[in-house]
């Protein structure tokens, strides 16, 4: 029989699994190795980790009211956890089959249509927020 917080079979055959503290480190690192394989094998989540890498910064060091720094990072993490969601649903789809199907399509293409609307939303945010601000000065001008 295996330790409290190792995956093992308990007597009945179901899994035990870990608990407290070993259960959120373990959920930490299965959260780490997703954004790995997403980093891995997705192109748009790439470019859309870039984009944030580049506005994050941008959105810390603008002048602006904490609020608007905190909506404009909010809508770039919107933006990577609809990506990965989005993922998911491919992977699982994919999984299942490779053959053509108008229902495999369709959630495909809803999930894609998620990720749209963030980045439209993002977009939005973003241009409006400069716009409301302009001219923009920088926190160390």
């Amino acid at each position: 029989m295996s330790e409290v917080g190792e995956i093992g079979s308990s007597e009945g055959g179901k899994p035990t699994q870990a608990k407290g503290f070993m259960r959120l480190i373990r959920a930490a690192n299965h959260s780490i190795d997703g954004i790995g394989a997403a980093l891995k094998h997705e192109a748009a989540f790439r470019q859309e980790i870039v984009l944030a890498c580049i506005l994050i910064p941008l959105a810390i060091v603008l002048e602006l009211p904490v609020t608007e720094k905190v909506l404009l990072v909010g809508v770039l993490f919107f933006v990577l956890v609809t990506e990965l969601l989005n993922t998911a649903v491919e992977c699982c789809i994919d999984y299942i089959s490779f053959d053509l199907h108008p229902i495999a399509k369709r959630a495909k293409d809803l999930g894609s249509a998620a990720v749209f609307l963030t980045l439209v939303f993002a977009g939005a945010t973003w241009g409006l927020v400069l716009w409301a601000n302009w001219p923009l000065e920088f926190l160390w001008a």
